[in-house]
């Protein structure tokens, strides 16, 4: 097999990686880890997801027992340099997906940031093609800031569950709704108005689960009762209570970028100590 040529793209010399180099599973296995995934969100015992960046972190999460696998695209971006928010290239950040999905035999589910800058039906097939069970998309407007039009993401998901549908894959699709961020234009309780009318709002068009991430427990105790639909909970690893959204009836905890940040402290530390030896 060939080298790809190099390409420089932001000020980086990369070489083009495609996801379709990368092999993925039967169409049928990968419905089957769909629905596994689907299955395990349950309302008060949540599906735990300790996010990985790369195969090897992903193999390290299944050897502990957790059955899914969650990528992080902020963890993932920073291995590969680039920023957080869409600065790195999607095909790399595929790449990196594709091959966390061919190395584990547990679903795989994909951060897909805010699609990329892809139509819906495009990103659908992409990270289907790539074998994953299901896939993370945001409300931030990474080109223009703010949050995206509530009515525009809607359909926005709305499509990716007809193309879902179409292809066969029963993809379960993870709406992260941003109004607790820095991003949001809202502040006070008009952060928890905006969370329940997107939550209710990407339900309503074919997400299985909202992510609300920033947002307390009892403001997620509150999206809860309001929506009706499984809702997805970040989880600080210092500080946080996973009884507490256990009581406030979370069916999913994740943990982003923190677990790859932990790795990277505990790499400065073992560096700095050699360094001091020679």
């Amino acid at each position: 097999m060939t080298t790809p040529a190099p390409r420089t793209e932001r000020g980086y010399s990369t070489v083009e990686r495609s996801p379709a180099e990368v092999p993925v599973p039967p169409m049928s296995d990968q419905a089957a880890k769909a629905e596994l995934l689907r299955s395990l969100h349950v309302p008060g015992d949540p599906l735990v997801l300790p996010n990985a960046w790369d195969v090897g972190s992903a193999r390290v999460v299944v050897e502990a027992g957790f059955p899914v696998i969650a990528t992080a695209s902020n963890a993932i971006a920073a291995a590969l340099g680039y920023d957080d928010g869409e600065g790195a290239p999607r095909d790399e950040m595929m790449f990196v997906a594709a091959r966390i999905v061919a190395s584990v035999d547990v679903p795989v589910t994909v951060d897909a940031e805010a699609g990329y800058g892809l139509p819906p039906g495009e990103l659908t097939e992409l990270i289907t093609r790539i074998g994953a069970a299901g896939c993370n998309v945001e409300d931030t407007d990474h080109a223009n800031g703010g949050l995206v039009d509530l009515d525009v993401r809607a359909a926005y998901i709305g499509e990716m569950r007809a193309a879902a549908n179409r292809i066969g894959v029963p993809l379960v699709i993870n709406a992260r709704i941003d109004s607790f961020f820095p991003a949001s234009p809202f502040s006070g309780e008009r952060r928890l108005t905006d969370a329940i009318s997107r939550a209710e709002a990407y339900r309503a068009a074919g997400a299985d689960c909202v992510f609300v991430p920033g947002a307390g427990p009892e403001d997620l105790r509150a999206v809860v009762t309001e929506v009706g639909a499984p809702v997805n909970a970040g989880l600080p690893l210092r500080g946080g209570s996973l009884q507490a959204l256990r009581a406030a009836g979370v069916a999913r905890v994740s943990v982003g970028p923190q677990l790859y940040r932990t790795a990277l402290s505990h790499l400065r530390s073992d560096v700095e100590q050699l360094a001091t030896r020679r």
